[in-house]
């Protein structure tokens, strides 16, 4: 109940960061019930009144604790270790889930997933800095969020002079690995201003031709990635990084300043394609592209 006369409906994305938009939207068009009051993603609330109880476990403001760890080569990296004093190797799949959800109504939904880079979690006797009360981590995060944001507000990057490199490579089957980044934003020293990586994966037959597509797939292929990036431009702020092609696979990357877009058009896109061939989509938070290094020279 969210009062006396008032039931609340939270509809949440589950973590899936591709699908708060749509959640979003979902509730921004929901008719007006009466004594119904529809929500978008869990909000925060006080975890030191309520708690949360799940397999036996107690997830509150008494049992967690927490401290980030400083990464000088990432400086704008948020790496929050959390502690459980009920913690065990055996139970860290319940402590991880409990500890998720804890995080989600303490912060609420949309801070738990955007706000945070990277959960650890351990027992209190592993933590290897100062502990600090799991009730001032709200107040941290906001303090580090205005230092991020002052750095890098506003900032574009045009990317119609930059130097591309096609990389080729042999995976462990012997198959081929065919890559062309864009070796100047991989040299880019704003990264953490593009920290969403939008991802679609597409699938085609290439059984008979070493895992690379033939001239019509890769028409098609083509034509695709033409169509997203008409749509996601470098100076809105979403850039394309390259591409990746092996397996019968071919994954297009792109940096963007916000997932919401990228979602709506990877979704468009796959709905318009979903007769002739099989797409994928994922988004996900990497601040400083790590997920990228592969591309990058020893």
């Amino acid at each position: 109940m969210f009062n006396d006369t008032t039931a609340e409906l939270i509809l949440t994305p589950d973590g899936v960061i591709k699908n708060i938009v749509f959640v979003e939207e979902l509730v921004a068009s929901a008719p007006e019930i009466k004594n119904w009051k529809i929500t978008a993603l869990k909000q925060p609330s006080d975890l030191g009144k309520f708690g949360i109880e799940m397999d036996g476990y107690i997830f509150n403001e008494s049992k967690m604790q927490f401290y980030a760890t400083e990464h000088s080569s990432m400086p704008d990296e948020i790496d929050i270790t959390i502690t459980h004093e009920d913690f065990t190797e055996e139970n860290k799949a319940i402590m991880t889930n409990g500890v998720y959800l804890a995080l989600d109504h303490s912060l609420g939904e949309l801070n738990s997933i955007t706000k945070i880079d990277n959960v650890n979690i351990i027992a209190p006797e592993n933590a290897t800095s100062e502990l600090v009360p799991f009730k001032k981590l709200k107040d941290f995060l906001i303090w580090r969020e205005k230092e991020f944001v002052e750095k890098y507000k506003g900032l574009r990057h045009n990317t119609e002079n930059d130097k591309y490199s096609g990389l080729e490579a042999t995976l462990n089957n012997g198959l081929p690995l065919i890559a062309v980044v864009n070796t100047d934003l991989l040299a880019w020293d704003s990264k953490a201003s593009h920290p969403w990586i939008a991802v679609m994966e597409i699938k085609y037959d290439g059984d008979n031709n070493n895992g690379m597509p033939d001239s019509d797939t890769y028409q098609l292929l083509n034509q695709i990635e033409d169509k997203i990036t008409a749509e996601l431009k470098d100076s809105d702020g979403y850039l394309n990084v390259g591409r990746q092609t092996a397996e019968s696979v071919r994954e297009v990357y792109f940096a963007c300043m916000d997932f919401r877009k990228p979602a709506k058009v990877f979704h468009k896109i796959k709905k318009e394609y979903h007769n002739k061939i099989e797409i994928n989509t994922d988004i996900y938070k990497d601040k400083y592209w790590q997920s990228f290094n592969r591309f990058m020279p020893n």
